[in-house]
């Protein structure tokens, strides 16, 4: 899984402020899975959307079958 950042919005906002909620909450609007985490070492709130990182597919030779023996 991983993760993109789409927007940064710093913690010490207006009282009764919620910037990140409320861009996050228009994302999904929108259909985008955003959500907000906080990042306590730049003391900031994070918009991010968590991705599947896509499986790497192994390709697969077909089995063979052996063909039946013919009895003359």
């Amino acid at each position: 899984m991983s993760r993109q950042v789409l927007e940064r919005f710093p913690a010490g906002g207006p009282r009764g402020s919620w910037p990140a909620e409320e861009f996050a909450g228009a994302r999904r609007d929108e259909g985008v899975p955003a959500r907000v985490v906080m990042d306590l070492e730049s003391d900031t709130f994070l918009v991010i959307v968590e991705q599947r990182v896509p499986e790497r597919t192994v390709e697969r030779t077909p089995e063979r079958v052996p063909e039946p023996v013919r009895e003359e």
